[in-house]
């Protein structure tokens, strides 16, 4: 994590000598405690760009504990940031300090395993995280947009994908907004002639970087309940006709993403027109799209049912650790192209795995690095080429290996196991390995773990018997089945399945008939680059 200020703002009664035995990193901080549920009440205006914050946190302490910290940006020096007023237990005031953009939070020693509520109040103008702007039609706007750790430039909170919590927002903004968040809506109040109180509750744990808010002028569609789950659409009111057209389109998205995977994770599916700075951010419940994205022509189809593939894999079964961020992105970008093959056939599906392939491949020419890549420190650069569409052709290869039964039900399995909780790449492939009864550690690791794709010289030569030559002329050594189809004079046709597993591999096949070509992996089946294919 990047710290973006040096500033230190100390509590009342604050020991200095506390602070240098919190240095923990990550690992030992989630191993010491376990946020249960977050309560934001935030009270937003017209006025200015500060919000008015509190939270109710409880946390569980894994083990015995003196002191603790919470990710929360600190004041700027351009006056963004959070500044805290006061950390309550049993409304008795705890010392604490800001400190490198995080809150120290110094309390009684803790129990194993005991439960703790705080409450923390605190101002501020969000440096990012909370997108308080203006809409393309001039329209004041507020939007969370906490991927991949902006959560804490306004909340203090556990700001990775492995502490789960539920979440509970009260928001309190000017009456001409309508305020959407995770989770149902419990209550809306007119507290007076010119506030709205609206609460949202989420009663599954999701992950902070898809625990959000949008704040704005909405146009409001409810759509069919699609297995009892309430399907709407939130659109600014000027795109009001061509939004709910667009976003009508999750309705079939919905519905082939459960009949393939398993139940919706979440009590209800919004489709928002926002401020993300993505095209598309995957808000568990609430998924956020670009203010862009709507058209009245249906353009945004694939980010659509991209997003809404996130509910189950990214926002209900996430990724242990950002390295890992392919759990997510790799089986949106793969279950956004199945949607196509279902819905459209094979060849439509071909293609975008073709396309897809194609822009891995040209990443791989500006950056040789895995899938799984620990070197990497700033978090956006795992979204790439190698996260999203390499790591799809990783998931269609392996349904090659497995066959296509045996791999969604190990696809169910792992999201079965994994669902409101947590995996590593290594947990994947175990559920794998346990439904199919094969050794996959070398699959996963050239695959993964390993940089590079085959990269293949192939000659050919039907003078006598047909002769086959391919040479893989990367780097790295990989082993993978490669289908020939081969084209008879007659207008007739065979497919040979040809193991690559060497350098240089030579097969013979006796035939029969004149060739008058050859074509390799014609039913898009593997991740290559054909360098050269010629007849000799």
């Amino acid at each position: 994590m990047l710290f973006l200020n040096k500033k230190i703002v100390f509590g009342v009664g604050f020991n200095l000598s506390l602070l240098f035995s919190l240095a923990q990193n990550h690992e030992e901080r989630f191993q010491s405690i376990d946020v249960i549920n977050y309560t934001f009440s935030l009270t937003l205006t017209d006025e200015t760009n500060e919000i008015d914050g509190k939270a109710e946190i409880k946390i569980k302490f894994n083990k015995a504990a003196k002191n603790f910290y919470l990710d929360l940006v600190s004041v700027q020096s351009n006056n963004t940031g959070m500044t805290v007023e006061s950390v309550l237990e049993n409304n008795q005031p705890l010392s604490f300090s800001q400190v490198n953009n995080q809150l120290v939070i110094n309390n009684s020693v803790t129990e194993t395993g005991e439960l703790r509520t705080y409450i923390i109040k605190y101002k501020g103008i969000p440096a990012d995280g909370l997108i308080i702007s203006k809409n393309k039609y001039g329209d004041r706007t507020f939007f969370g947009d906490n991927w991949p750790d902006r959560a804490k430039n306004w909340l203090p909170v556990v700001d990775h994908p492995s502490d789960k919590a539920t979440v509970e927002w009260i928001i309190s903004a000017p009456s001409h907004y309508q305020t959407i968040g995770n989770g149902l809506m419990i209550e809306r109040t007119n507290i007076d002639d010119k506030t709205t109180l609206t609460r949202w509750k989420m009663d599954t744990p999701i992950p902070t970087k898809v625990m959000v808010i949008g704040v704005a002028r909405f146009a409001v569609e409810n759509l069919e309940e699609l297995y009892n789950i309430p399907v709407s659409s939130w659109v600014y009111p000027q795109d009001r006709d061509k939004g709910f057209k667009d976003y009508a389109l999750a309705l079939p998205i919905l519905d082939f993403m459960v009949n393939r995977v398993g139940p919706y994770p979440f009590k209800k599916l919004a489709n928002v027109q926002s401020k993300t700075l993505y095209g598309g951010m995957e808000n568990a419940g609430n998924i956020f799209y670009n203010e862009n994205s709507i058209t009245g022509n249906g353009d945004y189809e694939a980010v659509i049912a991209h997003e809404i593939a996130h509910q189950w894999f990214g926002d209900s079964a996430s990724e242990r650790n950002w390295y890992h961020v392919w759990l997510s992105e790799g089986f949106a970008t793969y279950f956004e192209n199945l949607f196509y093959e279902n819905r459209y056939g094979r060849d439509s599906f071909a293609n975008k795995m073709k396309e897809d392939r194609q822009k891995a491949i040209r990443y791989y020419k500006q950056s040789q690095s895995p899938i799984v890549d620990t070197t990497i420190t700033d978090y956006l650069q795992l979204l790439s080429p190698n996260t999203y569409e390499k790591a799809s052709w990783v998931l269609h290869i392996l349904r090659k290996e497995l066959g296509t039964e045996l791999f969604f039900n190990g696809i169910k399995k792992y999201y079965e196991t994994y669902k409101y909780n947590n995996a590593l790449t290594g947990d994947f492939q175990r559920v794998m390995e346990e439904i199919s009864g094969k050794d996959l550690n070398s699959f996963f690791k050239q695959w993964l773990y390993q940089s590079g794709h085959p990269k293949l010289d192939i000659t050919w030569n039907a003078t006598n018997d047909l002769t086959i030559e391919i040479k893989q002329i990367q780097e790295h050594l990989f082993a993978f089945p490669i289908e020939i189809k081969i084209n008879f004079e007659d207008g007739s046709s065979t497919l040979e399945t040809i193991l690559v597993t060497n350098k240089n591999q030579k097969i013979s096949i006796n035939n029969s008939k004149k060739i008058i070509s050859i074509e390799p992996d014609p039913k898009t089946w593997l991740f290559f680059e054909l360098n050269t294919l010629q007849q000799i």
